[in-house]
């Protein structure tokens, strides 16, 4: 019995170890099964297969469905090709940039400049030459000032200029309403502003009465300055220049003169008083 003694103290710790092992092994499998299982959740949105100008509709070869893992997804995305074709770009879209609602008409708008158009505002298409047109630099996308210059008249005793409008956006420029990616100018006869109804009445107005100017300001500068206007007598040469003044020669003022001050105290009723005496030197 001695001789099994060992034998089966042996197996016995085997068994165990395995027993151990085994259950060991089975609660790790079911801790890690959750994590092997769970796939992260993929939704369909729709990228741009190639950039889109503004004014673009969109067909089936401007678009393509990925799929987005995560619940990360951006806000008011398109999930399917059905949804965007169709739809007139608003905003320029890079190459494989999620299509967004913001960023398309809707689908009975189609494409083209009145889409671009915000809520209450009107386009509004001005001739221009070089001059007017600021060389050309005036593109979509920019933003202009509106001078207006108005002759001597019956009640006007001189010509005068005036900005009238003050930071206004140019939808168009001719009928191109992207701006070239270099920025080289375009000669064209008319552009198209972007205007509220009451502005749109006053530039018709403005090109009825007298001349009207363009002129081109920092896209980031949207600070509007009051001016007073540019009259004509203010070209004509100025009155002689003020003579200048001639300082005065120094005059001395009188001196007063010196006064020794003497003070006596003295006391009335129990109260102390100080009595003041001047005598001149």
């Amino acid at each position: 019995m001695r001789k099994f003694r060992p034998w089966l103290m042996l197996l016995l710790a085997l068994g165990s170890g395995g027993l151990a092992a085994y259950l060991a092994l089975n609660y790790l499998r079911e801790q890690a099964t959750p994590l092997i299982s769970a796939e992260p959740r993929k939704t369909s949105v729709v990228l741009a297969a190639r950039s889109l100008p503004i004014g673009a509709v969109i067909t089936d070869q401007d678009v393509k469905v990925v799929g987005w893992p995560g619940e990360a997804v951006p806000a008011g995305y398109i999930g399917s090709i059905k949804d965007a074709v169709g739809r007139g770009v608003i905003t320029a879209v890079s190459e494989n940039e999620p299509l967004l609602a913001s960023k398309v008409s809707t689908p009975d708008q189609g494409g083209g400049l009145p889409i671009i158009i915000k809520d209450g505002m009107r386009a509004m298409s001005v001739r221009v030459d070089e001059v007017i047109g600021v060389a050309g630099f005036v593109l979509p996308g920019t933003h202009v000032d509106v001078l207006l210059t108005l002759d001597k008249g019956e009640n006007r005793p001189q010509s005068i200029t005036r900005t009238i409008l003050q930071n206004v956006t140019v939808l168009a420029a001719g009928q191109q309403v992207q701006r070239d990616k270099e920025g080289k100018p375009q000669t064209v006869t008319v552009v198209t502003l972007l205007l509220t109804l009451d502005d749109a009445e006053l530039m018709v107005l403005a090109g009825k009465e007298g001349r009207i100017q363009l002129a081109l300001r920092n896209t980031l500068d949207t600070l509007s300055v009051a001016t007073s206007g540019a009259k004509a007598d203010q070209l004509s040469p100025g009155s002689a220049a003020p003579k200048p003044r001639v300082a005065s020669p120094n005059r001395v003022a009188p001196v007063a003169p010196r006064v020794n001050n003497t003070v006596i105290e003295g006391y009335r009723g129990g109260e102390r008083t100080l009595t003041t005496f001047q005598k001149p030197n």
